[in-house]
């Protein structure tokens, strides 16, 4: 009998090459977001998130029970809320920002070699998806893809989530590009120089808090246990920043934020830390978020408005948010810079 045709692909257009003359894409990966500040545009993004066992590798059936039984029941309405407060009339800041870094470094790309790399963007979660972005992309000739995730330190969580929605896609395609993926660029010189950058820049135009926080995303303890190297990546990429800044270790701190559950994660919380350091007198605290390359609700509502509440209620005066690198003319070269490593010895790539 027939077998069924459960691949995807081109049919028609399989053999690009006279058609299309872009023949390398950089496929650009961010977290994702809901479509809209309201809890029926939350829900679905929050189970296809929370749903995901890189992110919660409970027992499936378990999770699946607490998941739809008691956290889609409650937590879309406190999220709604929390994106009704960043929303903006573009939508969400992590979307149209994504959006604009990835058309600036099409442009930086397109300025060093005219025409011989396409850029695209995807979520992990919600659209535009990794699966259609890359048969998207197969469909106008891209026949190599490097596949970059906009996480600066590498987590099973999020980086190694995007490798598994790659691989599911690859799966279901008759054929495939070639792949490249970059893992990580938490030590990058480019990048911790961008950062240092951005951060100079804004001390020069708003003067230096008393001391600096550098907070990322946090993840279970228990993952890095595991094998994870996101602790230590963290760690790196805030000892190179120091370092390029000049700033002394009594000077600047690492701190983990967007814990949930009663696991323990890793520490110390920037609630607490934001709190701790009020009481010890700071009155001026400045905050960067270097885990993050573009702003988002964690950036822009957990750091800039919760955290901020925490911070005057403990005793400073003031917490100022430093903005992510987003589509600086920083982040835009130094993510070129890592493409052209990263293609090197592709037809595409610059001699």
């Amino acid at each position: 009998m027939p077998r069924s045709n459960h691949y995807t692909g081109v049919a028609g257009h399989s053999d690009a090459s006279g058609v299309q003359s872009v023949q390398a894409g950089v496929l650009l990966v961010n977290l994702g977001t809901p479509t809209a500040p309201t809890a029926k545009a939350v829900r679905p993004y929050l189970a296809e998130f929370l749903g995901d066992s890189r992110v919660i590798d409970y027992p499936r059936w378990l999770w699946w029970l607490i998941l739809h039984g008691v956290i889609l029941r409650i937590r879309p309405a406190r999220s709604a809320h929390a994106y009704a407060r960043i929303w903006t009339e573009q939508g969400s800041p992590l979307r149209f920002g994504s959006e604009a870094l990835a058309a600036g470094l099409q442009a930086e790309l397109d300025r060093q070699q005219p025409g011989t790399l396409r850029v695209a963007l995807a979520m992990r979660y919600g659209e535009p998806s990794v699966a259609h972005t890359i048969e998207q992309l197969q469909r106008e000739g891209v026949r190599r893809l490097l596949v970059l995730p906009l996480y600066p330190q590498y987590s099973a969580t999020s980086t190694g989530s995007v490798i598994d929605a790659v691989a599911d896609t690859f799966k279901r395609l008759r054929w495939p590009p070639e792949l490249r993926l970059v893992n990580d660029y938490h030590d990058d010189p480019r990048h911790i120089d961008a950062l240092a950058t951005s951060i100079e820049r804004w001390w020069a135009t708003n003067g230096r808090g008393d001391k600096l926080l550098l907070s990322f995303h946090g993840i279970p303890e228990r993952y890095v246990q595991l094998g994870d190297p996101y602790f230590d990546q963290c760690q790196t990429t805030a000892r190179l920043l120091r370092e390029r800044l000049h700033i002394n270790a009594d000077d600047m701190f690492v701190s983990f934020q967007s814990r949930v559950g009663r696991e323990p994660w890793l520490q110390p919380y920037t609630d607490t830390s934001v709190r701790q350091l009020a009481a010890e007198g700071v009155k001026k605290l400045d905050v960067a978020c270097p885990g993050f390359a573009v702003d988002c609700l964690e950036t822009l509502e957990e750091i800039a408005m919760q955290n901020r509440e925490f911070f005057l209620a403990a005793g400073g005066e003031t917490l100022r948010y430093i903005p992510a690198l987003n589509d600086s003319a920083e982040q835009v070269r130094s993510l070129a810079a890592l493409v052209r490593r990263h293609v090197r010895g592709w037809p595409e790539s610059i001699a």
